[in-house]
């Protein structure tokens, strides 16, 4: 196990080379000059010019990307371009209220989709089953922005009972919760249910039942466990999902967390927050997976992980 957590761990560094370059691509792709969006349309060549100068823009791409590299070995994230804060501190700063929407959507996307697949499977082609299906991929099929804002348009504009936006109370958690976690469900649902029909016809299930257990013992101790390993998997990259997810779901709310700050950073070309931005959210994935994996090893012993 510490073996190949450590091979995990020493994957880590390509994975975000492999994400600041890309990154870093990209974003020269996007159209319009940072150094004019900066300074206004109406600003001379003059001053643009020593703006692009001051900010590095006119170094060569590859001088540029090395640059940040280095940077980024020493603790160096850089700083915004356009309020030339450091990207850490405009980071740390968004990054809880992101950790927290995504906590409480995964925490609804396990709840649902467990409780939702178990019930379908112990009761296969009832009337529930089929009912909690259809949910499931109605769950699946609608875009999260369009969800939310249905959700918005319901509870808040014409039921009083949520707030349209923001992230000051716990009332202004629930939406985009839902609304992050709500697709999430869907899937685990539809995954735990074909899981756990493959387990309840197994001869250990059938010996369980002869031996008199009860029927909650049965499905939750053994079924469940043996059913959990592909939901796991599930559910760490419904958790990446989530975190994806998180920027247009707090453009909807308003919500001023990570995802928001990538857009707002992404429209400005402000490129040092960008790339801070999508590192970190990379490496909250690649950690996600490292502890999804090491589930594996707890819940199913005899896989080797070495």
């Amino acid at each position: 196990m510490t073996l190949f957590i450590l091979k995990r761990l020493a994957q880590i560094i390509p994975v975000t080379l492999g994400v600041t370059l890309v990154v870093f691509l990209i974003m020269q792709m996007i159209p319009g000059d940072p150094a004019i969006i900066l300074a206004g349309e109406g600003a001379s060549q003059e001053t643009v010019a020593e703006l692009r100068e001051n900010l590095g823009l006119n170094k060569p791409l590859a001088v540029q990307y090395t640059d940040y590299i280095k940077n980024l070995l020493q603790g160096d994230m850089g700083h915004s371009l356009k309020n030339n804060q450091p990207v850490f501190e405009e980071i740390t700063a968004r990054l809880p209220i992101t950790i927290e929407l995504a906590f409480y959507s995964i925490l609804i996307t396990i709840v649902l989709g467990l409780v939702a697949g178990i019930i379908s499977a112990i009761r296969p082609y009832s009337f529930m089953d089929v009912g909690l299906m259809i949910v499931a991929l109605l769950g699946i099929s609608l875009p999260s922005f369009w969800l939310g804002i249905l959700l918005m348009y319901l509870f808040s504009v014409q039921l009083h009972w949520l707030p349209v936006a923001g992230w000051d109370s716990a009332k202004h958690i629930i939406l985009p919760a839902v609304t992050l976690g709500a697709g999430g469900a869907a899937i685990v649902a539809r995954m735990t249910r074909s899981s756990m029909l493959e387990v309840v016809n197994q001869d250990y299930i059938r010996t369980a039942k002869a031996k008199g257990l009860k029927g909650y013992i049965i499905i939750l101790k053994h079924a469940l466990r043996n059913a959990l390993i592909p939901v796991i998997t599930v559910v760490g990259l419904q958790f990446g999902s989530l975190l994806g997810g998180t920027v247009l779901v707090e453009s909807v709310f308003a919500v001023n967390g990570l995802g928001r700050m990538i857009v707002d950073a992404i429209r400005t070309r402000d490129i040092p927050i960008v790339q801070g931005g999508v590192l970190v959210a990379s490496l909250i994935f690649v950690f996600i997976n490292l502890f999804v994996d090491i589930l594996y090893r707890i819940f199913n012993k005899r896989m080797d992980l070495n």
